[in-house]
């Protein structure tokens, strides 16, 4: 096989293989957080099996180092704030853990209105 058709093969791999989009939930916590302890008793385990988890996995940062690479729409004060994040940018929150009742549609909500998810809200 050819150089260039090594490549072009090689390419399409990583196109083909990519997300078309680069959603994620990063849930800012801190230590010792109520809440924050809460929401993982009663969603982490579950959520990535989710059709919401599967579209924009979680990613976790303490609210003394989110990244320099996540751009927020205004600080985070709160914890548990969970950031829907696409690409570097933040595109809504949700600040605080209301249940889990109150979780799932929210999320769905935001996902749906902000990103091509496409689930139940």
């Amino acid at each position: 096989m050819s150089r260039l058709k090594e490549f072009a093969l090689a390419l399409m791999l990583i196109v083909f293989a990519s997300p078309l989009w680069a959603a994620e939930l990063v849930m800012v916590q801190e230590d010792g957080c109520f809440w924050c302890l809460r929401w993982d008793s009663e969603i982490s385990a579950i959520y990535p099996k989710t059709d919401e988890g599967k579209f924009a996995p979680l990613h976790r940062v303490d609210i003394d180092g989110i990244p320099a690479d996540i751009s927020v729409l205004r600080p985070v004060v709160f914890t548990p704030t969970f950031l829907v994040v696409e690409n570097g940018h933040e595109l809504a929150r949700i600040e605080g853990y209301p249940g889990e009742d109150w979780f799932w549609p929210l999320l769905a909500k935001i996902l749906n209105e902000n990103t091509e998810f496409e689930g139940e809200s």
